[in-house]
């Protein structure tokens, strides 16, 4: 990345701090749950947000010599599976809004030997690229972190080129009640995981706060076409406790 592109990443990143509560929040979430939140990921899911991240790119249609944005990409799971299918060929782009997310994403894919891979500390609301710069855009369980994801999704629409995929993977909330209930259940057992794994209870709080206050499929769907978005389509996976959103620019 240039050096003038970091400088702006670094100024973004400084003027949204005072953004507001959620967007703290979130920072100070993540500066605690990044070293154990692949462990976490694993006892959560019990493994299956592995299979559900596969799904997602064989939903995107990357291919060789692409160029993709992994936003909100966390420690780098998605990252890994995307560098490798565009191969040396192409590259991609981890953004992440928080420090030690992404140096445990970049630790990460180094010691695995991802090596076409660039970092970018960014939010998603003001990202420092030009118009039309990638071939795909994926995020992963990161869109409901976004202080403004009607902002997010626009800046998503300008630096993704015509044609190009935006895949969305994000909790959601059954709609078969029974279920539903049973997964609240299931969701309400996660801080107390967290403070035996990994110390601290609070990032797992702000998790099942944030699975409850995310907005609808349906909800998604009318912002992503309102952020100028075409062939909308939206799948519920895991009885509906998952969804992932595909759009196209």
């Amino acid at each position: 990345m240039e050096n003038s592109e970091r400088s702006a990443t670094h100024s973004t990143i400084r003027d949204q701090s005072t953004g507001g509560k959620k967007w703290t929040r979130v920072q100070k979430v993540f500066d605690t749950a990044h070293p154990g939140y692949d462990l976490m990921n694993d006892l959560m899911s019990l493994g299956l947000h592995r299979t559900l991240k596969r799904m997602t790119l064989e939903q995107s249609g990357v291919r060789p010599g692409h160029r993709v944005l992994d936003l909100a990409g966390g420690t780098g799971d998605l990252a890994r599976l995307f560098a490798r299918a565009v191969t040396e060929q192409g590259s991609l782009v981890l953004a992440d809004a928080n420090q030690q997310m992404l140096e445990r994403g970049r630790d990460r894919l180094l010691n695995r030997a991802v090596l076409n891979v660039d970092y970018c500390l960014a939010t998603a609301e003001q990202l420092p690229f030009a118009a039309n710069s990638f071939d795909c855009i994926v995020c992963g369980f990161g869109f409901r972190n976004f202080s403004d994801q009607e902002r997010a999704i626009k800046e998503s629409n300008r630096v993704l080129k015509p044609g190009g995929p935006f895949l969305i993977l994000e909790f959601s909330k059954p709609k078969n009640a029974k279920f539903a209930q049973a997964f609240r259940l299931y969701r309400s057992t996660w801080p107390m995981l967290g403070k035996f794994v990994a110390g601290d209870a609070e990032p797992y709080d702000y998790l099942v706060e944030s699975i409850e206050h995310h907005p609808t499929p349906e909800a998604v769907e009318l912002m992503l076409r309102d952020g100028d978005f075409d062939q909308v389509r939206w799948h519920r996976l895991l009885g509906g406790a998952v969804t992932l959103h595909r759009a196209v620019k």
